[in-house]
């Protein structure tokens, strides 16, 4: 369990000083860990409800702060190269998350090629019970996706790994929420800088700070 621990904290810590630089991109993650919660809230009465909120918000949210406003530059808190963190990265790097991503925004077109999903669900009669179709093709998308990478971990790496890093994206909204509740007060109201560096409490876990500083 100690292993365990220590390994997601290291996994959880790689991510932020990483991957977080943004005010933009944290206030982000906020919004979308706040759409996330609300879909683990109705996940197991309405899958396809779940799955239209996580990924028509929460994703778009939080993918759109890496996208657009995350630094790729040189790292000069971190000293290290866009290159690197690409590689290091434990789930999904930038390039994965294109391909995800892409294969999310095409799969509605499964409809077209056949509205029944392959005899698996009635044909919609209107746009409500087609989006409601939409909802299951993108829970099967991001269930997939998420099984995919548990297993790609599992051979690439170990199952220690593959099991923080599922138990690391499954709490993710709350670490989130914990780690970026004062984002938008940063962005909104304080004449900080729009990239700032993570630091570390004494616990080991980060925290937003005001002022960049260097991590050791």
């Amino acid at each position: 369990m100690k292993r365990f621990l220590h390994t997601l904290s290291v996994q959880r810590w790689d991510d932020h000083r990483y991957y977080h630089h943004s005010r933009i991109n944290q206030s982000l993650h906020l919004a979308s860990a706040l759409g996330f919660l609300y879909s683990y809230w109705v996940l197991f009465r309405d899958p396809a409800l779940a799955a239209l909120v996580a990924w028509g918000w929460s994703m778009t949210t939080r993918q759109a702060g890496h996208f657009f406003f995350e630094p790729r530059g040189y790292d000069e808190i971190n000293h290290a190269t866009h290159e690197f963190k690409e590689e290091i990265k434990v789930g999904y790097n930038l390039q994965r998350k294109r391909v995800l991503m892409a294969i999310w925004a095409l799969s509605p077109l499964l409809l077209i090629a056949d509205p029944t999903l392959f005899g698996v669900f009635d044909a919609p009669k209107n746009a409500g019970e087609a989006l409601r179709l939409i909802g299951y093709i993108w829970f099967i998308v991001g269930s997939a996706g998420f099984l995919f990478r548990i297993g790609q971990l599992t051979l690439q790496q170990d199952v220690m790994t593959a099991v923080v890093w599922m138990t690391k994206i499954l709490t993710d909204p709350f670490h989130d929420i914990q780690l970026y509740h004062k984002a938008p007060f940063y962005l909104f109201h304080k004449p900080a800088p729009q990239h700032v560096a993570a630091e570390a409490e004494d616990d080991g876990e980060p925290e937003i700070d005001d002022e960049p500083a260097p991590v050791h």
